[in-house]
């Protein structure tokens, strides 16, 4: 387990931005079976392609998408492991990866981002890739 002083503002990162900080398994299992609609969830975690893609990639789409979804929401690897193993039951048939992202539409796995699609790829071709997503999944946000 990360000490919370080396992973708190890395959770900031997200949850300064709205994200909301998820960190157990009902937590977990309120936020995908009894939302209505879309929610988006990043599986955080402390490498440097969390840092330099992933959270800037989601932040970007949730910011500059016109569709937008219903709740954004994360939970951090190596901290929550209660949240996260639960994550990862609802992500199933994807294996365990962190950083990671998916979007649920009605308590259903719709799209998911695992971590080989977030290494090697610049947080403005991972954003572009969630925009698509969202375009695909999410209602159109109204002014």
């Amino acid at each position: 387990m990360y000490p919370p002083q080396l992973t708190a503002p890395m959770k900031a990162d997200l949850t300064d931005f709205g994200f909301e900080d998820i960190t157990t398994a009902e937590q977990v299992d309120d936020l995908i079976t009894k939302s209505e609609g879309t929610v988006f969830l990043v599986i955080n975690s402390v490498c440097g392609c969390a840092a330099g893609n992933a959270r800037p990639a989601a932040k970007a789409a949730v910011h500059y998408s016109e569709k937008k979804p219903d709740r954004i929401a994360t939970v951090f690897a190596g901290v929550d492991h209660e949240a996260v193993s639960r994550a990862r039951e609802y992500t199933l048939p994807y294996p365990p990866s962190s950083p990671s992202m998916a979007i649920f539409k009605d308590g259903k796995l719709v799209h998911f981002v695992e971590r080989l699609q977030i290494e090697g790829n610049s947080a403005q071709k991972i954003a572009q890739h969630l925009l698509g997503a969202f375009e695909e999944h999410c209602e159109l946000v109204n002014s």
